[in-house]
């Protein structure tokens, strides 16, 4: 029993898999393509919100060394994903990792984890989205229809038909090709990236240097059990996180990581990628640089424009330029945000349907929807039903308090990667690495310390919930998956391995 629980897929006929006609996705993708993405998708509201949060409430001026801090976390694990997705260039990113290293059961249980992850991702920033438009169109004098607006702590009844349309035409153009979805992802990342850097150059010139003393502001512990922002470092530990101090730091690295979140998405891209072995290392590292330096200059700004004790929480870069008498940045920025999530959107449900579409073809989830569009090469069928269900999901549920399992689940995945390069290190130490994470097993474990670091961070209930999901899963893959599974059929001789160009 336990051995078929912990089979593994071996990378060569991962590799072959993908080359059966009706299950090969078409290659299109460049390093520029994958680094556009990674920025398309980490930089969203976080950079427009979070920042004021932090610095007022955890760290003041010192927030942007906890955008460093988080950035060098998120670097430990973008490592360990670059040796991965240039070793083993396969759609399902985590997943597929987890299947060459870790075994079956741990790689459904990580792509249960995934599916999770995207589908809420892309229904949270759908209806983040939602409300940035409306605010934009209410600017102009228009107003939503009641009923149809944002859904976001409603009590009535009513659809979010704004994020549900967002979705829905997005899905289409996923459906259309990669190559589309790059040039339009390359097309909105060129002006949020523009709004971002407007707002930087045109607040150093509103610094005021006495909004930096002090730039540690002085420790204020916060009483045990006063908060339920990180219930398990208090059970486990006694202590509730300090605000400010250099201990706040590390508490505002553990919010502001979760601005980060989403560099992961471009490693699903690995089996649509020219080169996966050149170009997955450096779209992953590319783009977790390029956004870690973005971030950290836009808190550098909005702490030297307005006092850390005086930003706002909702709006911080808009109501710091209203501050000093620039109200017209405020609608400039929403319009950065809502552009911006439009693309954080996309990649998300790129991600998720990549994903699905590697655990069908490995037979863990129904293989109808294994098979690509004979024109277009896309998984359009998995596709096409995961956008409807996150498009119904976006527009009747309000999510605020589901989005902590994105983040959640976004941990969970750098653990078990960072797992699985020792564990394959050790296994298959013959495999070709074009990129290798420097330092194995330091790096990897360094990983692990600070994804479960963070994950502690996270509230009660959402470790409740991550939970409920994940015996579902278990209860999902013992009644179906272990008994579909193509590696399990081919043991027994009912299915004949993948060679070269197909399938025997």
């Amino acid at each position: 029993m336990s051995s078929t629980l912990f089979r593994t897929k071996k990378v060569e006929q991962s590799i072959l898999d993908t080359e059966e006609p009706e299950h090969a996705l078409k290659k299109s993708l460049s390093a520029l393509d994958l680094t556009v993405f990674g920025v398309g998708v980490i930089i969203g509201t976080g950079i427009f919100v979070l920042t004021g949060t932090v610095a007022k409430d955890n760290a003041g001026p010192a927030t942007a060394l906890a955008f460093v801090a988080a950035g060098i976390a998120c670097a430990l694990a973008a490592l360990c994903y670059a040796e991965f997705a240039s070793t083993v260039p396969v759609a399902g990113s985590a997943y597929t990792f987890s299947y060459a290293s870790l075994g079956e059961l741990p790689a459904w249980i990580i792509g249960w984890d995934l599916v999770l992850e995207f589908a809420l991702g892309t229904a949270v920033v759908a209806v983040g989205w939602s409300g940035y438009i409306q605010s934009l169109m209410e600017n102009a004098g228009w107003t939503m229809p009641a009923g149809l607006g944002s859904r976001e702590g409603a009590d009535a009844f009513g659809f979010d038909i704004l994020a549900a349309a967002l979705v829905l035409v997005l899905t289409g153009i996923l459906v259309l090709g990669m190559k589309l979805s790059a040039r339009i992802t390359s097309l909105v990342v060129a002006i949020k990236v523009t709004v971002v850097l407007v707002v930087i150059i045109a607040g150093a010139f509103l610094i005021k240097g006495d909004n930096y003393d002090p730039f540690i502001p002085k420790e204020q512990p916060v009483e045990a059990g006063a908060s339920l922002d990180s219930p398990l470092i208090q059970l486990m530990f006694g202590w509730a996180p300090s605000n400010f101090g250099v201990m706040g730091i590390f508490t505002a690295a553990s919010v502001v990581f979760f601005a980060f979140i989403g560099f992961d998405v471009v490693a699903t891209a690995a089996e649509e990628t020219k080169n996966p072995q050149r170009d997955m290392p450096r779209g992953i590292l590319g783009s977790l640089l390029i956004c870690t330096t973005l971030y950290v200059l836009v808190s550098i700004v909005v702490t030297g424009m307005q006092h850390y004790s005086e930003l706002s929480v909702d709006a911080p870069l808009a109501d710091a330029f209203k501050a000093t008498g620039h109200p017209w940045f405020a609608g400039f920025i929403s319009f950065g945000a809502a552009v911006g999530l439009t693309t954080v959107c996309m990649i998300l449900l790129l991600g998720q349907t990549r994903v699905f579409f590697a655990m069908s073809r490995d037979g863990l989830l129904p293989r109808f929807f294994s098979h690509v569009h004979p024109r277009f090469k896309t998984p359009h069928r998995p596709t096409i039903l995961l956008g409807v269900i996150i498009a119904i999901l976006a527009g009747f549920t309000p999510l605020t308090e589901l989005a902590a399992l994105v983040n959640i689940g976004t941990l969970f995945a750098f653990v078990v990667v960072a797992i699985g390069v020792i564990i394959l290190r050790k296994s298959r130490p013959d495999l070709p690495r074009s990129f290798r994470t420097p330092w194995v097993p330091v790096i990897p474990i360094l990983s692990v310390c600070a994804s479960l670091w963070l994950m502690i961070n996270l509230p009660a209930e959402t470790w409740v919930r991550f939970a409920i999901w994940m015996a579902a899963g278990f209860l999902v893959y013992f009644l179906y998956g272990r008994t579909h599974s193509r590696l399990a059929r081919r043991e027994a001789g009912e299915e004949q391995p993948s060679v070269g160009g197909g399938t025997p």
